[in-house]
């Protein structure tokens, strides 16, 4: 059983990233007989103009991956764009991927609601999301409910090619983590690298603690029931036990619990769950030369089940010297 998940590489990972990728990727390098991890920097292109920046994202994405326990001796990590067979197959898989496909992707018009700055490469996202599951002929692909869109399109576009050309590639079923939610940002919106409304799970205890204050809250007093479902109290029940989450959603109703109160057990939950890693994170970074060597083996790796992959969908549509 292969799986294959990837994160984009377009800013500092946050607790959205944590509990709705990275925790359940090292989960399954314990799992899966192959697992494969890719660092999306081509996708962070959309969005991050700054080569400097993007390689920094790069190396950051790494030490929090290993800090979070990812062995790439058992997983294999590698950064996107030291793949370049994966533009190649992006292109073979444009050629069949019809535009109403890409009109309908969630991803795509959520940007354009929100008035992000929209290019050919957001309105083609979900071709090279494609290629990057089906260069390594992926069985499995963990996603949340929000995400499942994009395993239809991709499970839509290599049918299309299989159509034209003749069976290729293995169209990937989903793996919908149904227990992991959308974490709400500072905000109450999806916490996203693109709002602005993360908590960055390494950061030092100040920034943490100024994060979880700028939680937003209403205006109820202290004394009055709250609303067991707002942001403040989703943050809080990431890190509680479902016990501790009834007891909570009582207090709340029953009034007499400020906000404030909770967010400050909040960030105590924070600095309990990551102290250790970061702990390690720092030991990581002081390693010189790891992050990149971590990253070229990985790649390695990865070309070794990519190329005749490629080589398949190449020969398939007629391309390259005949066999």
């Amino acid at each position: 059983m292969r799986v294959l998940s990837g994160i984009t590489t377009s800013g500092v990972p946050h607790l959205g990233n944590y509990f709705g990728a990275m925790r359940q990727h090292v989960a399954h390098q314990e799992q899966a007989s192959e697992a494969i991890y890719f660092l999306a920097d081509y996708h962070s292109m959309t969005s991050i103009r700054d080569a400097g920046e993007r390689r920094r994202f790069v190396r950051t994405l790494v030490l929090d991956y290993l800090a979070c326990g990812l062995d790439p001796a058992r997983a294999i990590l590698f950064r996107q764009s030291d793949v370049p067979e994966v533009c190649e197959l992006q292109w073979l898989l444009t050629t069949v991927t019809p535009m109403g496909l890409l009109e309908r992707s969630h991803a795509y018009k959520d940007k354009i609601a929100n008035g992000l700055p929209v290019d050919h490469g957001l309105f083609a996202y979900p071709v090279l999301m494609a290629a990057d599951i089906l260069l390594y002929n992926a069985n499995l692909v963990p996603v949340g409910q929000d995400q499942k869109q994009h395993l239809e399109m991709t499970r839509d576009i290599a049918t299309k090619f299989n159509l034209t050309y003749g069976e290729v590639f293995v169209l990937p079923e989903p793996q919908i983590l149904d227990d992991v939610a959308v974490v709400p940002g500072l905000d109450g919106r999806k916490m996203s690298k693109s709002y602005g409304n993360t908590i960055r799970m390494f950061d030092d205890e100040k920034a943490l603690k100024k994060s979880v204050m700028a939680i937003v809250t209403d205006s109820t007093p202290v004394e009055e029931p709250k609303d067991p479902g707002a942001v403040v109290f989703q943050l809080w029940n990431l890190f509680a036990t479902p016990e501790e989450r009834r007891e909570m959603a009582e207090r709340a109703k029953r009034g007499g619990l400020g906000y404030g109160d909770v967010k400050k057990d909040l960030l105590a939950r924070l600095l309990a769950t990551f102290g250790a890693m970061r702990e390690k994170r720092a030991a990581l970074e002081m390693q010189q030369g790891l992050v990149e060597d971590v990253l070229a083996e990985g790649a390695r790796r990865a070309r070794a089940i990519a190329q005749p992959i490629l080589e398949a969908a190449r020969a398939a549509a007629g391309l390259g010297a005949s066999r």
